[in-house]
């Protein structure tokens, strides 16, 4: 396999895997090809590498600078945007778990906590409603208690937590 084969197979398999961690797959593949570029790249270089549009390309660097994942650089003189990821697999990790607790986790929490803490009347039904939703609740909050802990260590952070965990 040569490098230009190699470099399609990763960026099309990384575009595949985000699709199951719920973002879209040019968002994905973007990203890829930022993590392997040995330098910051373009919105046309994007569109170009990845055979996407000007809009798509936009949208999704959009989202992955939202995310905290890509940074845009500006250069003097220059009146393109360029664009890098972080490089550091682990930090790169790190930031995604944050990212995905703030999203979808906590906001899971907090419509958890509201279900659970309905008026008690007294029904078979509600008190189910009400014991099941607390024992999602504890589960998601101890899940995401564990995960903030997690990346609050910085250097080595999945290394470490996974240590601490089989030890």
């Amino acid at each position: 396999m040569d490098y230009q084969e190699a470099k399609n197979k990763f960026i099309s398999t990384w575009g595949s895997l985000g699709t199951l961690w719920g973002i879209n797959k040019a968002m994905a593949q973007i990203q890829a090809l930022l993590f392997i570029s040995t330098e910051a790249l373009t919105t046309e270089d994007i569109m170009e590498e990845l055979q996407i549009s000007r809009g798509n390309t936009s949208m999704n660097v959009r989202q992955l600078i939202d995310w905290g994942i890509v940074t845009k650089e500006l250069r003097p003189g220059e009146r393109k945007e360029y664009f890098s990821t972080e490089k550091d697999v682990q930090e790169l990790a790190r930031i995604i778990a944050k990212e995905r607790s703030r999203r979808e986790i906590k906001p899971v929490i907090k419509a958890l906590e509201d279900i659970s803490s309905i008026k008690d009347d007294g029904s078979t039904a509600t008190k189910e409603l009400i014991k099941q939703t607390k024992a999602l609740h504890d589960l998601a909050h101890t899940a995401n208690s564990i995960l903030e802990k997690a990346v609050s260590q910085k250097q080595n952070w999945l290394t470490k937590s996974i240590l601490k965990i089989i030890q």
